[in-house]
């Protein structure tokens, strides 16, 4: 008989996936999974189809079509006043998660450790996991989900190769301060370790805070990677482009990976989306605005409730406490109570985590949704 070996043996099917699944089947308002419910720029659409037409449908230059890298590199010039080449130091993916996936496969070498902190992107642990590294989880500390700076002191060691950072986070919306990144300074300065910053939701940031990419520091500018997300930024999750940005000599490592990986990029994809940052940018000079209307417009909603939550300082989720509704139950019991029983998908809080805290109650939901979604959800919630 034939026997296959898994090399993620403990790995399922994602709760994204059963969740969203679940929405479906029993047709409940579906908040879990992270992508909006409302169009895409019409300029953007009709960059996608006009590039399409006029013939950009052959493969792009592995490292990604140069208009779209020089867009990017206008952006780290205007935001962080860094200049970053965009021959050599940016590459487009198809989609963050490969970025993350290549720059691990890239760095870590059978038995190196990696430091995450928990709660964290479901992807990271089997990246790492997949090159013959150790995850080593931290946990942030509740309610605002800070770094413990004596944790990640004594966690580091001679194995210690890749500390990854992830700013705005995903599920809690914390926002990295510059102190948390001078402290993180401090303690890479005479090691060998690479920083991996995920930046996705960069340009989601509220309330008046900035955001700052490991690339902007001069003291990280040589050993860190930056991947960020074209699909969060303009509403089109689906097209699945991505980047990586890095300095050359980690740059060229990173390449050496990803050319086997996936060669290329999406042609019209890339050309659409380097017209429309061109044309358009006040599309990200608003963007910020946008989604903490929607944030605010959502939160709203709920403030009668028995849910208890702190606006969100980043990325389009929101995390509610729903101790005083059902403390009795755990998170994943409680998103199956509120989709079975009130027809509203949410995210368990403890599936970003390796070793969740008993007492954890906490829920996720998704703000990237049309007025009216949030208005109906807020009055879901409001009678739970």
């Amino acid at each position: 008989m034939l026997r296959f070996e898994s090399k993620l043996p403990a790995q399922g099917v994602t709760i994204f996936s059963v969740m969203s699944a679940m929405a479906q089947r029993l047709n409940a308002l579906n908040l879990s999974q992270g992508f909006p419910d409302f169009p895409a720029p019409p300029a953007l659409l009709e960059a996608l189809a006009q590039a399409a037409k006029d013939g950009f449908n052959q493969y792009a230059p592995g490292d990604g079509l140069l208009a779209l890298r020089e867009q990017l590199s206008q952006l780290f010039l205007q935001r962080d006043q860094l200049l970053l080449d965009p021959v050599t130091e940016i590459t487009i993916t198809p989609g963050a998660t490969i970025g993350l996936f290549s720059a691990i496969q890239a760095i870590v070498h059978a038995g190196d450790e990696v430091i995450i902190f928990d709660p964290s992107y479901d992807s990271y642990a089997p990246s790492i996991k997949l090159a013959g590294g150790i995850p080593v989880h931290i946990n942030l500390i509740a309610p605002d989900f800070h770094v413990d700076w004596q944790a990640v002191k004594h966690a580091i060691n001679a194995k210690t190769r890749m500390i990854i950072i992830n700013t705005p986070h995903n599920p809690t919306g914390a926002v990295w301060s510059e102190a948390d990144w001078q402290q993180l300074i401090a303690l890479v300065a005479q090691t060998q370790i690479v920083v991996l910053s995920d930046e996705v939701y960069e340009h989601l940031i509220y309330d008046g805070r900035r955001h700052y990419s490991a690339l902007s520091f001069p003291e990280l500018r040589e050993r860190s990677f930056a991947v960020g997300s074209f699909g969060k930024t303009f509403h089109v999750t689906g097209w699945k482009t991505g980047y990586c940005a890095a300095a050359p000599e980690l740059m060229a490592l990173f390449r050496q990976v990803y050319q086997f990986t996936n060669f290329c990029g999406v042609t019209p994809v890339q050309m659409a989306l380097a017209h429309f940052m061109n044309s358009h940018p006040e599309h990200i000079a608003e963007l910020a605005g946008f989604y903490q209307a929607k944030r605010d417009l959502f939160n709203a909603g709920i403030q009668h409730s028995r849910f208890q939550f702190t606006p969100s300082s980043g990325t389009y989720f929101q995390n509610l406490d729903y101790s005083a509704v059902r403390p009795d139950l755990n998170d994943v019991d409680m998103c199956k109570y509120l989709a079975e029983q009130h027809k509203i998908a949410t995210i368990p809080v403890s599936v970003f985590y390796q070793n969740p805290p008993e007492d954890l109650r906490l829920i996720r939901l998704c703000f990237a949704k049309k007025d009216e979604t949030l208005i109906q959800a807020g009055a879901i919630l409001s009678k739970v």
